[in-house]
């Protein structure tokens, strides 16, 4: 009887304040949408970081033939295949707990496989270069790819060693530009989720205060504190509930014709979120919302009845 007594109660007041129960459905929804872009990226960036940091190896750059900036190279020679392979097994003694795998890649080789792909017909800076104007080098596959410090002291120094390069210090920029993004969604979110505690608890009191005379009469015929709240607390959690539902479905569409449907297939290279990356996520946008506002029209009730 209680139940539908509450439920009664709550029908009835989201009819008196469609107006006010449609503002809070929609600043949810915009909230949440953007508190679910910020996670989306930041999903995206993990994805990524997951992916590509697995595949890029250290580089180590050999001597090219002639002149060269750094002390290592002052004989003007590449180092001969002998030194390479004391090289190697100084990479072994020395680096062993560290690099799982040593590949070895000649000019030639780099000059076919990745110059010219890059660089057709071998023309750079208005000079048509090949393969003798390449370096040999060494690529390092590492256990930890974050103990790339500790193979760059142990190379730096080596004789025939002209550069250390750690392949990641090319991807860190876009994801510090993707980090910003994220903050800045992450911003407008805190804005938003401002927002949406003061209108949920201004609808609140709104509809309390246009059915006083009836909580009165709840209150004289010994109704007790909660029966009296519940009715708003639920006219108030059905409004979030609709409103992460549909930044959840929006969400889901964005990804499906933006990512999925064109981006993904424009850019194979790169590992991107997809829609179970969105479901995931769906239920802590639906029970935070509702429960944002189950707290806030508690509060705002409590203060306002004073039950």
């Amino acid at each position: 009887m209680r139940a539908r007594f509450i439920l009664s109660e709550t029908w009835t007041s989201l009819r008196q304040n469609v107006s006010m129960i449609l503002s809070v459905l929609l600043v949810t929804f915009i909230s949440f949408l953007f508190i679910g872009a910020s996670g989306l990226m930041q999903a995206q960036i993990t994805k990524a970081k997951g992916d590509w940091y697995k595949e890029v190896e250290v580089v180590v750059w050999l001597c090219p033939d002639g002149t060269s900036q750094v002390a290592n190279c002052s004989a003007g020679k590449a180092p001969t295949q002998q030194e390479i392979i004391q090289l190697q097994d100084k990479i072994h003694d020395e680096l062993g707990n560290v690099v799982s795998k040593i590949t070895y890649e000649s000019r030639e080789d780099f000059y076919k496989n990745t110059f010219l792909k890059q660089y057709p017909n071998g023309i750079y800076q208005g000079r048509t270069l090949t393969a003798a104007d390449m370096q040999d080098s060494l690529k390092l596959k590492l256990k930890d790819p974050t103990k790339y410090q500790e193979v760059s002291e142990t190379l730096s120094g080596s004789q025939g060693v002209e550069e250390v390069l750690d392949q990641r210090q090319i991807f860190d920029p876009v994801f510090a530009v993707l980090n910003k993004g994220t903050a800045v969604t992450l911003v407008l979110a805190a804005v938003m989720v401002v927002v949406a505690v003061l209108l949920t608890a201004i609808t609140i009191r709104m509809s309390a205060a246009s059915r006083k005379n009836e909580t009165e009469i709840m209150r004289l015929v010994g109704a007790s504190n909660w029966t009296i709240r519940l009715p708003f607390v639920l006219e108030g959690v059905l409004a979030s509930l609709l409103g992460s539902l549909l930044s959840c479905a929006a969400l889901s569409a964005i990804v499906k014709l933006f990512i999925t449907d064109w981006l993904a297939k424009t850019v194979q290279w790169m590992p991107f979120v997809n829609q179970a990356t969105v479901w995931l996520m769906a239920p802590a946008l639906i029970v935070g919302a509702m429960l944002l506002s189950a707290i806030v029209s508690t509060i705002s009730l409590r203060r306002y009845l004073q039950v």
